[in-house]
C-alpha cells in the first residue's frame, strides 16, 4: 500500500485541488496533517491559484484523526507526539487563509475530517454523506467551537454527546452544508463555489467568528445545564463528556453577542481552540481514553481469524435462515435477522407456542419504531421477511438454521438429527446454547463439520455480542460464513473455542458464584450490587439474578459445577429462593421488588432466607460475618473472573487475550472506561479496556497474592490458576501471547 500523501493540481482556472489520499477512509495520519500544512502553504504562496478546494480521493473525504496515533501516545506516555491539527492546521492555514477553500465532501466527514471541512469557507456535498464528531467514544473531545455555530448549540450538543453523525442532505437543512451536488459534479460545483468567494459573489464565511444560531447567553446555559444533566445520568462515569460542554460554554461565554464581544470572539478565537486543545490533551493520557482506544483496536482485530480468514476462503451468501424456538432468545435472534432482510422461518412445536413468538417478534420490532430507532416503512418490510412453520417443510432451502431452545441435552440432540435430515447439504447447523459442549449436541450426527455455535446474549436483536462457537471439527467455510452473518445483523462476532461456558460465560462463571459466597461470608446483598454498580457494572450480580430467573440460573450452576468441581462453590441461596416461590423478575418476587414505573428496590422480606442460607452454608468464620471494604468486595468478585479468563487464555478459547476484553465488554457490560474512583479505595484502579486489559492494569501479582490469600482464608474457590501464578512470579502481563506449549494444547 502506497504511503499516505497529500497532493495538489492547479487548474487554467486558478483552483488548486488539494487531495487527501489515505485509503481506505483518508485517516489524518501525522503524514497526512503535515502535508496538508505544506500544501496550504504552497497554495496561499502561489500567484496562479486564486481560490482552494480541498477533498478526499476515493470516494471519501476523510474518516478523521488516525486512531493508531493514540496507541502510540498511550504506549510512550508523551503527549507530544499527538501533532497540533486544531490551531495550526484549521485556523491559521484554513480559516484564516487569504484565499477561499470550499470543502468537497463525499463518503463521509467524521472527526477531524468534520473539523477540517468546517474551517474552510463553504462545504459542497455529495448525497448521503455521513458527518458526525464521535471522538467522544474515545475518550477525548471533538472540536467543539464551530459546529454550535453552523447548526445551533442543541444540535450541535446532541450530535458531539451521542457520537451521531448526520447525512449530508440533513446537514444542508441545517446549515452545516451549503449544497448537495451529485457525485459527478461535485468538484465542478466547488471549484465554481471557491471562485464565486473570491469574486465576491457568495460570502465568505468563517465558521469560528459566527454567532448568529448560539441564541442569547442565558439560553445557551440553560441548553448546557440540562445537556450536563442528561450527561450525568447517560454517562456518568465519562470525564470527557463534562469535559466536552464546558469547553462549548467557554466558546460561547468568551465570545459574547454585541457587538464589542464580537470582536474579542476574532481576537481570542485561536485561544479558544488552544483551550481545547489542552484539554484534548490532558482526557488523550486518561485511562478512559485508554481503555476506550484498546477495546476499539480489540474489536477490529476480532474479524481477523487463523486458519480462517487467512486462507483464501470466499463467505457464501445467507439469504434464508430458520431459527427453531419463539421464545425469549430465538424470538430476538429472529428479529436481530429479519431487519437485516434476511428471511426467517421459525418454527415451534405447536401453534400456541408460535403465535406467542410472532408476537414477540413484532412487539420487539414495534418498540424500535417507537423509539425512533426504525421506520414504520422498514418495520413492515421487516416483518414481511418472517414466516412461522410447525414442522421441517420450509426447511428444504434454508441456508442456516439456530437452534434457541431449552438446555436439554436430549432435546437439542434429537433437533440436530432431524435437521440432518430436513435440511440441504451446504446448510449452516448452529445453536444457541450458553453452556452445553458442542461435541454433545452434535454427537448423534454425521455432520459435526458443519454444526457451530451461534451464542447471542439477551435480548439478541440488542446486544452486539455474537460468540461462534466451533469445535475440533468445524470446518473454516462454516465458521468464515457466520462471520459474515454476524456483520450483517449488526454484531461483533468473537471466535471462541468449545467448552462448558465457551468464553464469556466460562471466564464470568465465578462472577456470581463469588457473589453468593460473600453473602455466606455475612456480607449484604445489597451492599454488593451497590459495590459493583459503582465500579462501573450497569447492574450488580443479585439484580442480574433476578432478571435471568432462578431457574436459569440453577439450571446453569449446575453444568459448571459438573464442569469445574474443583472450584465451584455450591451456594444454596438460589434453591432457598425457589422454595419460597420466587423467581426474580419474572414473577416480580425476588431479591428486589419490581413495580412498574420505578426502579426495583431491595426487599427486606428476604432477610430470612439469606440468613437461612448462611447458615446451611456455615462458613462465616468463628459464626461471625467477615468485615470488608468496597475495594475488598469488588475485587473478591471480579478477581476469581480474573483467574478463570487465565485459564480461557492458557487453553486457547479465544484467539488472543483482547478477543476476551471485547467479549466482555460487549457480552457482559464491563466497563471499557474508568469509573469515577470509590473514594475508599486505597489503589488507584483502572476499570477499563475489558477483564484482561484491567487485570494487567491493576497488575497480575496483585491479582495473584490477593486470591492466594483468600484461598487460604475461604477454600480452594479463590485458589489461584497456574496461568496466573506463572505470570505474576515472572512479571508478565496477562495479555501477552500464550507459550506455543500451551497452545498445542488450545481448543482452537
Amino acid at each position: 500500500m502506497a504511503a499516505p500523501r497529500v497532493t495538489m493540481e492547479v487548474g487554467n482556472d486558478g483552483v488548486a485541488i488539494i487531495t487527501l489520499i489515505n485509503p481506505p477512509v483518508n485517516a489524518l495520519a501525522i503524514p497526512i496533517v503535515a502535508g496538508l500544512k505544506d500544501k496550504f502553504e504552497e497554495a496561499t504562496s502561489r500567484d496562479d491559484v486564486k481560490a482552494i478546494v480541498l477533498t478526499g480521493n476515493g470516494g471519501r473525504f476523510s474518516g478523521g484523526f488516525d486512531i493508531n496515533v493514540f496507541q502510540k501516545v498511550h504506549g510512550a506516555g508523551d503527549v507530544s507526539l499527538m501533532p497540533d491539527v486544531s490551531v495550526e492546521l484549521v485556523v491559521n492555514l484554513i480559516e484564516d487563509c487569504k484565499k477561499p477553500i470550499v470543502a468537497a465532501v463525499e463518503g463521509l466527514a467524521l472527526g477531524g475530517g468534520l473539523e477540517l471541512a468546517m474551517g474552510c469557507h463553504a462545504r459542497i456535498a455529495a448525497p448521503k454523506t455521513q458527518l458526525g464528531l464521535p471522538e467522544l467514544t474515545l475518550g477525548v473531545i471533538p472540536g467543539t467551537q464551530r459546529l454550535p455555530r453552523l447548526v445551533g448549540l442543541s444540535k450541535a450538543i446532541e450530535m458531539m454527546l451521542l457520537s451521531k453523525s448526520i447525512t449530508s442532505e440533513e446537514g444542508w437543512k441545517l446549515g452545516l452544508i451549503d449544497a448537495v451536488v451529485t457525485s459527478e459534479e461535485l468538484l465542478k460545483v466547488s471549484r465554481l463555489w471557491a471562485l464565486d468567494i473570491a469574486a465576491r459573489r457568495k460570502p465568505w464565511i468563517r465558521s469560528l467568528h459566527r454567532t448568529d444560531k448560539l441564541g442569547s447567553l442565558s439560553e445557551a446555559r440553560e441548553v448546557l445545564k440540562l445537556a450536563r444533566l442528561q450527561a450525568k445520568k447517560t454517562a456518568p462515569n465519562m470525564p470527557q463528556h463534562q469535559a466536552c460542554l464546558d469547553v462549548i460554554e467557554e466558546g460561547i461565554v468568551h465570545g459574547g453577542y454585541s457587538g464589542v464581544l464580537k470582536c474579542l470572539l476574532l481576537l481570542r478565537a485561536p485561544e479558544f481552540d488552544l483551550y481545547e486543545a489542552k484539554v484534548f490533551k490532558e482526557l488523550v493520557m486518561l485511562d478512559t481514553s485508554r481503555g476506550l482506544v484498546h477495546v476499539f483496536f480489540a474489536q477490529r482485530a476480532t474479524s481477523k481469524v487463523p486458519n480462517v480468514t487467512d486462507i483464501g476462503l470466499k463467505p457464501r451468501g445467507v439469504r434464508k435462515v430458520a431459527v427453531i424456538g419463539g421464545g425469549l432468545m430465538g424470538s430476538g435472534i429472529a428479529t436481530a435477522h429479519i431487519l437485516n432482510n434476511i428471511y426467517v422461518v421459525l418454527k415451534e412445536v405447536n401453534s400456541e407456542y408460535l403465535l406467542k413468538g410472532i408476537k414477540t417478534i413484532e412487539a420487539n420490532v414495534r418498540g424500535l419504531v417507537t423509539r425512533g430507532k426504525l421506520t414504520q416503512d422498514k418495520a413492515n418490510n421487516a416483518l414481511k421477511m418472517l414466516k412461522g412453520v410447525l414442522d421441517y417443510s420450509e426447511f428444504k432451502d434454508v441456508d442456516m438454521v439456530i437452534e434457541a431452545v431449552i438446555e436439554s441435552v436430549p432435546l437439542k440432540q434429537k433437533i440436530f438429527s432431524e435437521l440432518e435430515k430436513a435440511c440441504p447439504p451446504h446448510c449452516i447447523l448452529a445453536t444457541n446454547t450458553s453452556t452445553i459442549d458442542l461435541n454433545i449436541v452434535g454427537e448423534k450426527t454425521s455432520s459435526q463439520d458443519r454444526i457451530i455455535g451461534a451464542h447471542f446474549f439477551s435480548p439478541a436483536h440488542v446486544m452486539p455480542l455474537l460468540e461462534i462457537v466451533r469445535t475440533e471439527r468445524t470446518s473454516a467455510q462454516v465458521i468464515l460464513d457466520l462471520m459474515t452473518v454476524g456483520k450483517i445483523i449488526k454484531k461483533v462476532p468473537v471466535v471462541v473455542g468449545n467448552c462448558t461456558g465457551f468464553a464469556v460465560n466460562r471466564a464470568f462463571f465465578p462472577y456470581s458464584q463469588s457473589a453468593r459466597l460473600l453473602v455466606s461470608l455475612g456480607v449484604d446483598v445489597f451492599r454488593i450490587d451497590s459495590a459493583i454498580r459503582s465500579f462501573g457494572l450497569p447492574i450488580g450480580p443479585f439484580q442480574l439474578l433476578d432478571l435471568a430467573g432462578y431457574g436459569v440460573a440453577a439450571a446453569t450452576s449446575k453444568e459448571f459445577d459438573k464442569a469445574f468441581p474443583d472450584r465451584s462453590f455450591q451456594s444454596p441461596l438460589v434453591d432457598l429462593l425457589l422454595k419460597s416461590g420466587r423467581n426474580g423478575k419474572a414473577n416480580g418476587k425476588g431479591l428486589y421488588t419490581y413495580e412498574k414505573g420505578s426502579k426495583p428496590k431491595p426487599d427486606p422480606s428476604v432477610l430470612p432466607i439469606i440468613e437461612e442460607c448462611r447458615r446451611l452454608s456455615n462458613i462465616m468464620p468463628g459464626g461471625k460475618p467477615i468485615s470488608v471494604t468496597e475495594k475488598e468486595i469488588v475485587e473478591m468478585i471480579l478477581f476469581p473472573v480474573v483467574n478463570e479468563s487465565c485459564r480461557v487464555l492458557e487453553e486457547g478459547i479465544v484467539v488472543r487475550a483482547s478477543d476476551l476484553d471485547v467479549a466482555s465488554v460487549l457480552g457482559m457490560s464491563f466497563p471499557s472506561y474508568r469509573s469515577a474512583p470509590i473514594v475508599t479505595f486505597s489503589k488507584l484502579v483502572w476499570r477499563c479496556g475489558g477483564i484482561v486489559f484491567w487485570a494487567d492494569a491493576v497488575g497480575a501479582n496483585y491479582v495473584y497474592t490477593s486470591l492466594k490469600k483468600w484461598s487460604q482464608l475461604y477454600g480452594n474457590f479463590f485458589k489461584p490458576s497456574r496461568f496466573l501464578e506463572e505470570r505474576a512470579t515472572k512479571g508478565i502481563p496477562l495479555s501477552a501471547p500464550v507459550s506455543s506449549s500451551s497452545t498445542s494444547r488450545a481448543r482452537l
